[in-house]
């Protein structure tokens, strides 16, 4: 587990767009069994990976059309959760960070840390639109745009950040 101070700006910058967190695998069971759909991101403290990622997710929840259901849960973190998160990606190997689209309690789509290193956040979120453009009916933004041009992407390089413990803390 990392030091919940330092990972807690890159919880907040997914809730500040509307996404909640599941921090129980009970509470993952009760999103993801849902009927209609639900975005599911396990973030994760990866610089590089996650630090696209997020921005990416922020983006794509700017669209006109979005998942109806907006979850998070965090891969280092919140394990029981992120386990039980990953159960409902049937077939797909456990990825840190991923994007996962499901529709009626089945996997619809997915963005796996190799789909994500490499790319840009306007290129990730230009591949989540698509996606929602394919299955989500609700109408987007998540936030207002004036709202969400306010926020600042959290910028970390994931490697600095201690695991729980090791400081001495």
């Amino acid at each position: 587990m990392y030091d919940p101070a330092a990972v807690q700006p890159m919880r907040d910058e997914l809730k500040k767009v509307g996404v909640k967190e599941l921090l129980t695998p009970e509470a993952v069971d009760e999103a993801l069994t849902k009927k209609g759909t639900t975005l599911v991101v396990v973030n994760s403290v990866c610089g590089c990976a996650a630090g696209g990622a997020r921005p990416a997710v922020m983006l794509a929840l700017q669209h006109k059309v979005i998942p109806d259901e907006l979850t998070t849960v965090f891969a280092g973190m919140d394990k029981e959760a992120v386990e039980k998160a990953r159960g409902y990606f049937k077939g797909i190997p456990p990825s840190s960070p991923c994007v996962a689209l499901m529709k009626d309690g089945e996997l619809a789509g997915i963005l796996q840390r190799q789909d994500i290193e490499g790319r840009t956040p306007q290129e990730l979120a230009t591949a989540l639109t698509g996606a929602f453009d394919k299955v989500c009916t609700r109408e987007g933004p998540s936030i207002p745009r004036e709202e969400f041009e306010k926020i600042a992407p959290h910028q970390a390089c994931g490697s600095s950040i201690p695991r729980f413990g090791e400081d001495g803390h």
